[in-house]
C-alpha cells in the first residue's frame, strides 16, 4: 500500500506549524513508559510538534530519558499519581490540533472523571485509547452528546475494551470483529480501530478496512501505544479520520514485520517498532 501524496511530499517552505501540533494527555506512576512510547511515534511518524501531558511529579522525573525532541505539561496529579480531574482546565487551554488520551493514564476516579469532561468539552480531533476507554464504559452517551467534533474522534480498544464498552464478552467481540466494529462505528458516528489479528478500521459511513501488516511479536506491552502515537500523527497532518486510521494499522504493522525479520518475534518490543517506521515509511512511498 502507498502512503498519500499529503504524508510524503512537503513544501520547501513549510514548518512545524503544517504538521499538527499533538498533545498526548497519558500516564501514571506505574505506566510511564506506555506515555513516552506515544509521544515518540507521534514524533516519529511526522507530526510537527508533541506535547507530552504527565503528571507533574512523572514529568520531572522523566525529563531526562524522554526523546528531547517532545516537549512535557506538567499536570496536577492525585495522591497516586495520575493525572488529576484538576488538571481539565489547563489541558483544555493548551495549544494542539490533536487531543490523545488514555496510555498509560490509570483508573482513579478522578483521573476517568478528567476523560469524561475532555470527552464532553474538547472541540478537537480526539483519539481515545486505553483508559481513556475504561473510563467510558458505562458512559457511552457522552459520545452521542457531542455534535460538532464527533466525525474526527476516534476510538482504539483491543478485544477486551471494546467488550467492556459494551458490557459483552471478549469471546463475543472476538466472533463478530467487523460487525461489532461497524455497529458501534455507526451508532456513535465516529471511527473505530478494534485492534487484534486482522485489525478492523470502520467508520460511521460504512466503511470498512481489514489489515493484513503485523505479526504475533506484536502482542506487547506497548504496542498499542505505538499504534495511537501513529494515528494521532496521520490525523495531525490532514488525513481525515478513516484514513488516518487505516494507514497508521497498515504502517504500525509493517514497521512490526520490519522489525520481527531484524530481531525476531519472540524478542521484539514496543520501541523496535518505533524505530523501523522510517522503513516502513520509505517502504510505502
Amino acid at each position: 500500500m502507498r502512503l498519500p501524496a499529503r504524508l510524503l511530499r512537503r513544501k520547501a517552505d513549510s514548518h512545524k506549524g503544517d504538521f499538527g501540533q499533538i498533545l498526548v494527555v497519558a500516564g501514571c506512576a506505574k505506566f510511564s513508559g506506555a506515555a513516552i512510547l506515544c509521544a515518540e511515534a507521534a514524533l516519529r511518524s511526522g507530526a510537527g510538534l508533541v506535547t507530552l501531558g504527565m503528571p507533574r511529579s512523572i514529568a520531572k522525573a522523566v525529563i531526562m530519558n524522554k526523546p528531547k525532541e517532545i516537549m512535557l505539561l506538567p499536570l496536577p496529579e492525585t495522591e497516586d499519581i495520575s493525572i488529576s480531574s484538576a488538571a481539565t482546565d489547563k489541558i483544555i487551554k493548551s495549544a494542539f490540533d490533536v487531543l490523545i488520551i488514555g496510555p498509560g493514564l490509570g483508573q482513579n476516579k478522578s483521573t476517568q472523571a478528567m476523560v469524561r469532561k475532555l470527552v464532553r468539552k474538547i472541540r478537537k480531533p480526539i483519539v481515545i485509547d486505553a483508559d481513556g476507554l475504561n473510563a467510558l464504559a458505562g458512559h457511552l452517551k457522552i459520545l452521542l452528546k457531542i455534535k460538532d467534533r464527533r466525525l474526527t474522534a476516534i476510538l482504539t480498544p483491543h478485544p477486551g475494551e471494546m467488550a467492556r464498552l459494551l458490557g459483552v464478552s471478549t469471546k463475543t467481540v472476538q466472533k463478530n470483529r467487523k460487525e461489532i466494529a461497524r455497529e458501534f462505528a455507526k451508532d456513535y458516528r465516529l471511527t473505530v480501530v478494534l485492534k487484534g489479528d486482522h485489525t478492523v478500521v470502520a467508520d460511521y459511513k460504512g466503511h470498512i478496512y481489514i489489515n493484513k501488516t503485523g505479526n504475533p511479536g506484536m502482542a506487547t506491552g506497548g504496542s498499542g501505544d505505538v499504534l495511537t502515537g501513529i494515528i494521532a500523527s496521520f490525523l495531525g497532518q490532514g488525513l481525515d479520520a478513516f484514513s488516518a486510521c487505516k494507514y497508521g494499522v497498515y504502517i504500525h504493522g509493517l514497521a512490526g514485520d520490519i522489525a520481527a525479520r531484524a530481531n525476531t518475534e519472540i524478542s521484539l518490543i514496543a520501541s523496535d517498532i518505533i524505530a523501523k517506521i522510517p522503513k516502513a515509511v520509505r517502504k510505502s512511498s
